[in-house]
């Protein structure tokens, strides 16, 4: 039996007196701003779904999705036990954030959790904040990617990297989700190396329909190449660089389309100027579907965590082109399941090019999910989760 599995006693914020109980399974409080489509979200839903219920008692606090976003949970995840935090969005609002900051606290003092971890950035200030204010012994902060480049005046970025070097301190486990993200992060000393743990993103998929079915579904041609895009249409994830590359290749790749799935706030600008070739999906819940219909998904980022759609993509045996940012290249291996380039539209342009005229497109399908099934499997970021729960448990002796 674990440590932390042993009598205790507490005083609840609105106890009268001292209360007596076994604590058989360890808290953990789970935040995050919003559950907005994206890879934070998916992973947090596979820990919400996926740990032991006989081990961990297991809570979750989040935000509301601004308006040109999509949620995931109304999309992929319908019934996801979790509580609303009001003003616990994406943007930095200073009424808003004390009030979630109280909230926080007020939940974290009801729960008693053991220990809070938070996931993306406002989360990860507000919920440790609310963490330290509430007295929970442990904290634990993943960094699905970071704010260091393409988001930020150079004036802000410094601001977001002195903020996180002070939070750093006070933080008991830093996780990453890729080698190359930890990287990044103890160059702007950002935390020690001995906080770190790099826990890969995990996905379950549904089973995929086949190629036909899948094209049926999306209204595409059943004959033609299908080139996709799946991302937040928004200036970080740079998707006028693939509209332009379809624009580049209409001539060349006459029977290719080009979809996009996904929205933002530069989708009424991308939809007035794409050709012809390229479609426009909205947003999917259902991947799998949008993956067993392509031949290729293409990544244009200027800054990347570890993208969960290239994952997807790859566990459904589709090779990428993607721009060689953040930890991408521990998804796509170049020259075996993808093409990695610079992030430049002429780089990119060339790419894909060279992809779509490639008799190895299915070998390198092949790899892909050869690859992402050994590295990316949910039961591996659960197991991996659990693991570092109760090391940092035994560690605090909880």
């Amino acid at each position: 039996m674990p440590r932390w599995a042993k009598w205790a006693e507490f005083r609840g914020p609105h106890s009268l007196g001292r209360v007596t109980e076994r604590a058989e399974r360890l808290r953990v409080l789970r935040v995050i701003a919003r559950m907005n489509v994206g890879g934070p979200a998916l992973q947090v839903t596979g820990l919400v779904q996926a740990m032991d219920p006989d081990r961990f008692d297991h809570r979750l606090l989040t935000g509301s999705v601004g308006p040109d976003e999509a949620d995931y949970v109304d999309l992929r995840a319908p019934g996801l036990p979790l509580t609303r935090i009001a003003g616990l969005g994406r943007s930095p609002r200073p009424l808003d954030d004390v009030r979630a900051l109280r909230l926080l606290v007020r939940e974290m003092r009801a729960f008693r959790p053991h220990i809070v971890h938070t996931h993306t950035a406002k989360a990860g200030v507000l919920g440790r904040l609310a963490a330290k204010a509430a007295g929970v012994p442990a904290l634990v902060h993943t960094f699905h990617g970071h704010l260091l480049h393409g988001y930020f005046s150079p004036p802000v970025t410094r601001a977001v990297i002195q903020t996180e070097r002070t939070l750093a301190r006070g933080t008991d486990r830093l996780v990453s989700v890729g080698a190359h993200v930890r990287d990044d992060l103890l160059a702007a000393g950002i935390g020690r190396p001995a906080q770190y743990t790099v826990v890969a993103p995990g996905i379950a998929l549904p089973p995929m329909p086949s190629r036909a079915d899948a094209r049926t579904r999306l209204g595409l041609p059943a004959d033609a190449v299908v080139v996709v895009f799946v991302a937040r249409l928004t200036a970080i994830k740079r998707p006028e660089r693939y509209v332009e590359i379809a624009r580049r290749l209409q001539s060349r790749h006459p029977t290719a389309v080009f979809a996009v799935v996904g929205e933002g706030d530069r989708l009424a600008d991308l939809q007035q100027d794409a050709p012809a070739n390229v479609r426009f999906l909205g947003w999917r819940g259902d991947v799998e579907v949008v993956y067993a219909a392509s031949d290729l998904v293409v990544l244009t980022s200027d800054n990347e965590g570890m993208p969960v759609s290239l994952i997807e993509a790859a566990l459904c045996g589709v090779p990428a082109v993607a721009t060689d940012v953040g930890s991408v290249s521990e998804v796509v291996l170049d020259g075996r399941s993808g093409w990695l380039c610079m992030p430049d539209v002429d780089a990119l342009t060339a790419a894909v090019d060279r992809a779509l005229g490639s008799r190895s497109l299915q070998a390198f399908g092949d790899a892909a999910r050869a690859h992402a099934t050994a590295s990316f499997g949910r039961a591996r970021l659960v197991a991996d989760t659990e693991s570092l729960y109760e090391q940092l448990a035994a560690e605090k002796g909880l």
